[in-house]
């Protein structure tokens, strides 16, 4: 016990210095485990008081209140703990509690006068809040009356004014809880039900969404409104309720799991956890928003656009280990749903089928992708494959065409998620020679639906040989066909035959000038006057392997024609189009990674009589140069901004490869801001694979460098990409990230002080500080600049005066050998030098501190002396003693010098004018006899 109490009371004082120190996040750690070991009371009051006032500091306003509550259960009435609530709900705008609280305090400590100052505010914004009330509670009344009331007559233009004024209404706190008080949610239910105005009904949706915002009051709408209601209003074929439904699914789902946007997927190159098996506060709830949605998947009365929506919410759900729906959703058989949907075909269509849109087949796909990723075992996926087994088994034993149909676009859907899972399921036995047999059959739908699925299977190379083999002969008599539909999908499968080799120059699966005439081929169906959108994709996705071959790719860069027609399917905005423009595109721009081959292990292959790959020399760096300039003045950035809104995550790394391949070059760079590239930017670099998200980091920090941040990113977006260019600053990215990060972040942080202090929240500073310390010149230089740029913030200043070295590494580094580098740190001495008095006496703990002066005032760059002279002038001006200290060096010499040089190019005159001064002042305060007047 008694150790136990000498721990706790030891991390406490540790908390208390690394708070002092502003190192919040060790002071947290330390009251944390004081907590574990304290046992009295008291003792944990105050623990928990001081870490309420870490979360103060770090602006986690709720984990405040909820320790000082606890608090406050220990130590009733302490003066402190209430404070802290107070300040804490005024911070969140609860500032009827945060009075009360305070009122409280003034109670208990009559004189603080920061306490009345506060309450004066908190009283004059309470008094402010009940006439908003009362205005408010009138026109709650007033819209509840237009909107609701099925006696009065109002104009449908009026009701609809009415229906968005109550979204208007619940965005805002003081609305929302009005609203619930006034029992809204009672009264849109009946109205949901029978209202025809499309309008209205979205309105109602949104008003519900903006309800939504804590966990009990989703409890109160599903109890109120109900699941089966808000899937029927999901169930709509208006785009508009659809989307206003699917965000408010999504919303109640975001809140009730605590999972948002920018969390992270569980997805990690790590093996995965396996899923929590504590029962979650809305467990229940949860999981029935998860059975209702799966249970809806195959529904027949369900319109297509809903169908898009559910599938959706699966796929941003079901990556979570914490909610474990993957294992839900298969125990709820929605793996067979998922192959039903999938195995859906247009030209087989009755009155029992699944309505779909052109979207569903990829968005299948896309969510089987995810559920296959999410088995952590392989018992897992074997389970998921014995079941995939099983429905083609019972499929294909149905014994009619329409069966093996069904079964090869099941197949193609697969192919284009799980490629594994499909690759294994296609490598069954008899599989393959099904999809040849039916492609060499009569019948044109047999043709097609088993092009596709060869076209998939061809994604692996053993496979690609496997068809070139046994089925070549059957595409080539296919192309000859006079169907268009069968003739571009037999020509899409012996492009992908054909890019086998990829782009090694040397091994070409066909014969000279063979690729050049397919390339032609799809030329004539992208440009097709006709504008058949599915011909069109059918030929970017052909292209999209015959761009491997850099002839190929230099042919089609040139032709204006083709380029247009294909930027201008992307700006379609169909989804399905989007693996094969990107993959054209990224093949265009040499846009993907190439591992670096050591001229050694060149040798060695050669020597061992090994294939070595060889590049074309049209892949080399002026050519692709050329070919990005050409795409980026055609208006790619436009296009890649519509296919960015894809699902699909590898497609969305492409696009952000392909930006940042783009945006490398600067003349670039505003073209991709006119064509709306960053507003698309900070949402790849938030969402998606790894690599995807560095790409964006790396393309906005390019813009960033090159563009005034108030031009590239307006508004908000200025804030917003403050975290993506912190992520460069990691010790996994390359050096050039790192490097174009920093840059990006400095002209960021000289913007406002709005933009430093998003730095500081999220906890910039240190990764900054981290690479001043770098070996590579130019990492540290430009780390050295943006640190300069952060002590504008009065924050950064505080920190410096903190019990650290920061101020002593500025004061090294204002005398190190790079020039950049002492005028980066001289600088941001200038700045913080004159913000507090504090760290003018601090910067004498230096030893060098007279030999740095020195440096900087005998410079022979006249900016650098112009720093040294202010330096010096704030010093001498902070108090007699410290002049007494700088003027007893050699430094006065120096001033003196400074003062009596008569040529502009070896002196700045500003550099005299503070060295004039400083002399002047150390004179005024009687340190030493005015050396230019004896001079004189």
């Amino acid at each position: 016990m008694t150790q136990d109490k000498n721990m706790s009371l030891q991390l406490k004082e540790e908390g208390n210095e690394a708070y002092k120190n502003g190192d919040y996040d060790a002071a947290l750690a330390k009251y944390t485990e004081g907590l574990s070991l304290s046992r009295g009371d008291k003792e944990k009051a105050v623990l928990l008081k001081n870490r309420a006032a870490v979360h103060l500091k770090t602006e986690h306003y709720e984990d405040v209140i909820r320790d000082c509550d606890m608090a406050l259960e220990l130590c009733p009435r302490d003066p402190k703990a209430l404070y802290r609530r107070g300040l804490a709900h005024n911070a969140v705008s609860n500032y009827e509690k945060a009075y009360t609280d305070m009122r409280a305090v003034q109670e208990l400590d009559p004189k603080n006068k920061e306490v009345q100052d506060l309450l004066i505010t908190l009283h004059r914004l309470v008094q402010d809040r009940i006439e908003q009330n009362t205005r408010l509670g009138g026109k709650v009344k007033q819209m509840f009356e237009i909107v609701f009331d099925a006696s009065a007559t109002h104009a449908t233009e009026k009701r609809i004014t009415g229906a968005n004024n109550l979204v208007a209404i619940a965005r805002e706190r003081a609305g929302s809880e009005l609203l619930l008080q006034e029992g809204v949610l009672k009264r849109i239910v009946p109205l949901l039900k029978g209202e025809k105005n499309s309008e209205i009904r979205v309105a109602l949706i949104r008003t519900v969404s903006q309800l939504a915002t804590d966990a009990k009051r989703v409890v109160k709408i599903l109890h109120e409104v109900g699941l089966p209601l808000l899937m029927d209003v999901l169930n709509s074929k208006s785009e508009d309720e659809v989307t206003a439904a699917d965000y408010c699914f999504q919303n109640m789902l975001r809140v009730l799991t605590g999972i948002t946007e920018n969390k992270d997927n569980k997805k990690t190159d790590a093996i995965r956890s396996r899923p929590s098996t504590e029962p979650r506060e809305y467990e229940n709830e949860i999981n029935s928003i998860m059975l209702m949605v799966t249970a809806s998947l195959d529904n027949r009365a369900m319109t297509g656009i809903c169908r898009d929506s559910l599938l959706k919410i699966l796929i941003k759900f079901i990556p979570h280990d914490s909610l474990n729906w993957s294992t839900y959703f298969i125990r709820a058989s929605g793996l067979e749903k998922l192959l039903s949907i999938a195995s859906e075909v247009e030209e087989l269509r009755d009155e029992c089928s699944i309505s779909l849109t052109e979207n569903t087949r990829l968005t299948t796909a896309i969510l089987l992708s995810k559920l296959y990723e999410s088995q952590c075992e392989d018992k897992d996926r074997e389970r998921l494959l014995s079941i995939i087994e099983k429905y083609m088994r019972e499929l294909l034993l149905q014994g009619t065409e329409s069966s093996q149909i069904r079964c090869a676009v099941m197949l193609t859907t697969m192919l284009l998620g799980p490629l594994d899972l499909g690759s294994m399921v296609i490598s069954k036995e008899g599989v393959l020679n099904m999809l040849l047999a039916m492609a060499n059959s009569e019948n044109i739908l047999q043709q097609k639906v088993a092009c596709e699925a060869l076209i998939a299977a061809c994604s692996k190379k053993d496979k690609c040989r496997l068809i070139m083999t046994d089925g070549i002969e059957i595409l080539k008599r296919l192309y000859a066909s006079n169907d268009n539909s069968i003739k571009v999908r037999a020509l899409v499968g012996l492009c992908k035959i054909g890019s086998m080799g990829g782009s090694d120059a040397s091994m070409k699966a066909f014969s000279d000038g063979a690729a050049g005439k397919l390339a032609e081929a799809c030329r004539r169906f992208l440009i097709n006057p006709t504008k058949d959108k599915d011909m069109r994709k059918w030929a970017c996705e052909g292209l999209s392997y015959l761009t491997l071959d850099a002839e190929i790719k230099e042919k089609l860069t040139e032709d204006t024609v083709a380029i247009r027609s294909m930027l201008e399917l992307a700006k379609s905005g169909d989804l399905n189009c989007v693996y094969g423009i990107v993959t054209t595109l990224v093949n265009l721009c040499n846009a993907y990674d190439k591992q670096e081959i050591l001229p050694e292990m060149v040798k060695l292959a050669k020597f061992a009589k090994q294939h070595v790959p060889e590049e074309h020399e049209l892949d080399d760096k002026d050519f692709v140069d050329k070919r990005i300039n050409i795409l980026a003045n055609e208006g790619v950035g436009a296009a890649l901004v519509m296919l960015s809104k894809t699902e699909s995550e590898n497609s969305r790394e492409l696009i952000a490869r392909l930006l940042l391949a783009i945006c490398e070059q600067q003349e670039n760079r505003g073209l991709m801001v006119q064509q709306g590239a960053t507003k698309a930017l900070l949402k790849l670099s938030s969402d998606g694979t790894k690599k995807g998200k560095e790409c964006a980091a790396q393309a906005l920090a390019r813009i960033a460098i090159t563009i005034k941040p108030e031009v590239a990113f307006p508004g908000q977006r200025s804030y917003e990409v403050v975290r993506p260019l912190l992520s460069l600053l990691h010790v996994e990215c390359s050096s050039l990230a790192n490097f174009e990060g920093l840059m990006g972040l400095c002209n960021i942080a000289g913007m406002t002080e709005q933009a430093r202090q998003r730095v500081i929240k999220e906890k910039g500073i240190s990764k900054i500080e981290n690479l001043m310390f770098e070996g590579h010149e130019m990492i540290r230089r430009a780390a050295m600049q943006c640190f300069t740029n952060m002590c504008m913030s009065p924050d950064v200043v505080k920190l410096l005066e903190g019990k650290n070295d920061k101020l002593k590494y500025l004061v090294l580094c204002s005398a190190d050998e790079d020039l950049d580098i002492v005028k980066a740190a001289s600088g941001a001495l200038c700045m913080v030098l004159g913000q507090s008095e504090s760290l003018n006496h601090k910067f004498f703990e230096t030893e060098a501190w007279a030999e740095t002066l020195m440096f900087l005032l005998s410079h022979s760059d006249t900016e650098v002396q112009y720093r040294g002279t202010v330096v010096v002038n704030l010093l001498v001006h902070a108090h007699k003693d410290i002049a007494r200290k700088v003027i007893n060096t050699h430094c006065k010499d120096a001033l003196v010098a400074v003062v009596r040089l008569e040529y502009p190019a070896v002196v700045h005159p500003k550099a005299q004018e503070y060295a004039r001064d400083s002399i002047a002042q150390c004179v005024k305060l009687e340190l030493i006899s005015d050396p230019l007047a004896v001079e004189e």
